[in-house]
């Protein structure tokens, strides 16, 4: 099959309600067709600044509107982000996220020292992914300039959804930081997040909107929901796996040359539940030193529990800077 940018919600409702093990099958194929089916991407995610985020994020440990575990700390020294990316490196981690609880960006000393962080790792020849919030294209491009490989900026949900879990900014803020961040060579990192009490419908919305983008983010994060006490958010129930496999294997079929990480939520599953999502299409996880993935509030499993499950299903994991360019004009079909 070819990439494409024209899929309509009916179709991707189609694909997603199809006989789960055909889903898979079908998935799985797509997925042979664009990646190595053995390598998985490792990647580490590095809590920068912690807590105080003025936004309504109704599912967020960090926002300063909730009362939760996580308290406000101050901007991480660059000595204690360099050491973790090189423990992270030692254990073959290949790209490390950098996340900061800020509502934007702001072109100020903290910035700057982002941007000394960024430089520094990705000397280091690790993959770099910030995820700060939104960010003008002049930001953008100063972290392209710093050597940062990745954005992340995700969308959640639909944007017919949206308003029901944040209503401190607007869909339309999302898209317009992922087209700053296009106008720069820096890849895109957006997906969403499963449990927020959104129908399948809205599920299929943020993937029509995701698989519209030309080109599409060059990362898909599929996210399950940790409920947080204190959150507005705290008591939904769990994502089923069969959800969770159903949204992997689409979002794998109308995005074929995104990786499909299978990030926060993770440590909720098995490691046969896990190899479900791999045989979906997911080929990038998030591991950790510290049983975390980015605030206490969020479980991640730990290097040695995920190298061990790799080596059972006979995985390896992806060297950094193998899918360096993003979507050629070239292979862009209609």
């Amino acid at each position: 099959m070819g990439i494409r940018y024209d899929w309509q919600q009916a179709e991707i409702l189609a694909i997603y309600n199809t006989p789960f093990l055909e889903l898979i099958y079908q998935a799985a194929s797509v997925h042979r067709q664009f990646h190595d089916p053995k390598q998985i991407q490792v990647c580490k995610l590095i809590s920068i600044k912690t807590g105080g985020c003025p936004e309504d994020c109704s599912y967020c440990a960090q926002s300063s509107r909730y009362k939760t575990e996580v308290k406000p700390e101050a901007l991480l020294e660059k000595e204690t982000v360099i050491n973790i990316a090189k423990k992270a490196k030692e254990t073959g981690v290949s790209r490390v996220c950098m996340g900061a609880a800020w509502r934007e960006v702001r072109d100020n000393s903290q910035f700057d020292e982002v941007l000394e962080m960024v430089q520094d790792v990705t000397a280091m020849g690790l993959e770099v992914c910030c995820t700060l919030g939104m960010l003008t294209e002049n930001q953008a491009r100063r972290l392209e300039d710093a050597g940062l490989y990745a954005y992340n900026h995700n969308l959640d949900t639909s944007e017919e959804y949206y308003s029901t879990v944040i209503t401190s900014r607007t869909y339309s803020d999302r898209l317009h930081t992922i087209e700053n961040v296009r106008q720069t060579n820096v890849t895109v990192c957006s997906g969403g997040i499963l449990g927020l009490g959104e129908s399948v419908e809205d599920r299929v919305g943020m993937l029509y909107t995701l698989s519209n983008l030309q080109p599409h983010p060059e990362s898909v994060p599929i996210n399950i929901l940790s409920q947080v006490p204190g959150t507005p958010l705290a008591n939904q129930p769990e994502v089923p796996i069969w959800e969770v496999v159903r949204m992997i294997a689409t979002a794998r079929i109308v995005m074929p040359t995104s990786d499909v990480r299978l990030s926060a939520g993770r440590a909720k599953l098995s490691q046969i539940e896990q190899a479900l999502c791999f045989m979906a299409g997911a080929n990038s996880i998030f591991s950790s030193d510290d049983n975390k993935m980015l605030t206490v509030t969020t479980p991640c499993p730990d290097y040695d529990a995920d190298r061990e499950m790799l080596n059972l299903l006979g995985l390896e994991m992806r060297p950094p800077f193998q899918k360096q360019e993003k979507t050629p004009a070239a292979v862009m079909m209609k």
